[in-house]
């Protein structure tokens, strides 16, 4: 991968997290909210208190006080626009991340009342997937190929201003690869100057540094491939995904990687079907989720159980703090109960 893509800038914030670990039997899901007729797919958990989501029809969620309570919000003149991703910084300060027809990012600073269009592009093709933030200030984007070539933005100034990077930096991607906007979860910070991602559909690979790294995971099809990875340190990391149109299919849904990408093992025990999303908790606990259900491994994902049969699309823990939630269709949100 290009080195300008690589080499980030801004400051690290290093987040000690504090959990409880405790055995995948003893956690257990509760629902918040459901039925509000939008699809939750972009979900950042601030602090054990603030909350925000985003989905489809324009639609933005806010809770201050752990999910007990939300305000919800429609952004306006983009009430058709599918907000797949959203990154908060605080109770006033978030991005939200439109896919595509044309592609947004808008930034609000007070609380959602207001949204700021700070990015926009009609090129034919353009469909953004993710969205990871280092910091407050430094970012990053990544899209679906334009010209066979990865599409990727940077901001160094906390979402103002985006920079495209140049096409002849971009990473190549190969006839039918792609990333899945399923969950905001195909690129992540690695360390504090390097970010990776992975992809899917006919071919499904980890863009490690200057690697291109085939995963073991089920591809060949447009509906195939890795939806999702976490990052417990620089060596190890979980790859989720499998066949989104065959939601019960273990097959090829979730490769481990302990040795900085360089060789990668399969489970024992998978999780218990397509997943979309992967989540490293703390010492050797982990979530992931996806249609029929919410799995959980205290092994660094060597054995897999189910701890909820609730359809989610996202799951994703506290910046700051153990709170662990869930989003999916029909405005479902859950939060686990440790």
């Amino acid at each position: 991968m290009p080195t300008i893509f690589c080499r980030l800038y801004g400051s690290f914030l290093m987040i000690v997290f504090i959990v409880t670990t405790l055995p995948a039997a003893a956690q257990h899901i509760k629902l918040l909210t459901t039925d509000n007729g939008t699809s939750l797919r972009g979900l950042s958990v601030v602090n054990d208190k603030i909350v925000w989501v985003s989905g489809s029809n324009g639609k933005i969620g806010k809770s201050l006080d752990g999910g007990a309570t939300w305000k919800w919000m429609t952004v306006k003149s983009f009430e058709k626009t599918d907000f797949r991703d959203i990154e908060a910084f605080s109770s006033t300060s978030a991005i939200i991340m439109g896919i595509d027809s044309p592609a947004y990012i808008l930034k609000t600073s007070d609380g959602g009342d207001s949204w700021k269009l700070v990015y926009t592009n009609h090129t034919k093709g353009i469909f953004l997937d993710a969205m990871e933030f280092w910091n407050e200030q430094s970012g990053i984007v990544v899209g679906d190929p334009i010209d066979n070539k990865m599409y990727v933005l940077r901001t160094f100034d906390g979402g103002n201003k985006w920079q495209e990077i140049p096409p002849s930096y971009r990473p190549v991607a190969d006839s039918g690869e792609a990333c899945f906007a399923s969950s905001g979860t195909n690129v992540r910070k690695l360390t504090k100057s390097i970010a990776c991602f992975i992809t899917g559909g006919l071919r499904s690979r980890l863009f490690y540094k200057e690697r291109k790294i085939d995963l073991p995971l089920l591809q060949g099809k447009q509906s195939t491939g890795a939806n999702s990875f976490a990052v417990k340190n620089k060596n190890t990391m979980i790859v989720a995904g499998g066949d989104f149109n065959k939601p019960d299919s273990t097959e090829g849904n979730c490769a481990i990687t302990k040795d900085g990408a360089k060789t990668f093992t399969v489970p024992a025990v998978k999780p218990h079907g397509y997943r979309s999303c992967v989540e490293y908790l703390i010492k050797t606990n982990w979530i992931s989720c996806g249609i029929n259900g919410v799995d959980y491994t205290t092994d660094d994902g060597n054995t897999w159980n189910t701890i909820s049969a609730e359809s989610f699309h996202v799951c994703r823990k506290a910046k700051k703090g153990k709170a662990v939630f869930l989003a999916g269709s029909k405005g479902k949100i859950g939060r686990i109960e440790w």
